[in-house]
């Protein structure tokens, strides 16, 4: 049984977040969780976060209007059109590599990911999740052990479960695999089982 239990056919976007074009772990699970999901019959868009193009660094903070490229674009409207939200990344200290929180620096704006409104143009008033009903699933890769970096660190993934996808209304399920490093192939291959499976439920 899947954690969502809505199990119909979904429109699914799939972010394979490593900075790495070449064959890696998380490219991998992102092609099984994809090509489960195709064969499943759910309509899916997958964006490679090496590929796309775009200044990951907001120059001015948020004083004025950095204008996103079109990558930026194209990934924003396709987050507007999905159900189903798919992060695939690797834990690099405690946190996403920089160029995924680049991306989410750029992309997650007032009236696209949130709304806040204000009391006499100063103080806040209300906060409006925009993208409020959507679902998304995260696989956070580590080189070691999760529970270790949990128990000398804390939590390393409220940053992307909390700060960023319920901030905008994503209800998130986490997938945190690890020790990446020597790992036997068996193991290894519990993984990609389950990123099939969970591609296969659209979930």
């Amino acid at each position: 049984m899947g954690f969502f239990t809505d199990h119909k056919k979904k429109k699914i976007v799939l972010l394979l977040a490593h900075p790495d074009n070449t064959q890696t772990l998380s490219g991998e699970l992102a092609l099984l969780y994809e090509t489960a999901a195709k064969q499943a019959g759910h309509e899916t868009r997958r964006f490679n976060l090496a590929d796309m193009r775009f200044d990951p660094v907001l120059h001015k903070g948020y004083k004025t209007v950095q204008e996103c490229e079109p990558d930026l674009l194209k990934l924003q409207e396709a987050i507007k059109w999905c159900e189903h939200l798919v992060i695939i990344y690797p834990n690099w200290w405690c946190s996403m590599p920089a160029l995924l929180k680049g991306l989410f620096d750029r992309i997650w704006l007032p009236g696209f990911a949130f709304h806040i409104e204000h009391r006499h143009g100063k103080l806040p008033s209300g906060w409006h999740k925009l993208l409020k009903g959507k679902t998304a699933r995260v696989f956070v890769l580590s080189g070691t052990h999760p529970f270790l970096i949990w128990l000398f660190f804390g939590d390393y993934t409220n940053e992307i479960k909390r700060g960023i996808l319920w901030f905008a209304g994503f209800k998130t399920k986490l997938c945190r695999m690890g020790p990446t490093n020597d790992t036997p192939e068996w193991k290894k291959n519990e993984w990609r089982k389950k990123a099939a499976y969970l591609g296969k439920l659209g979930e």
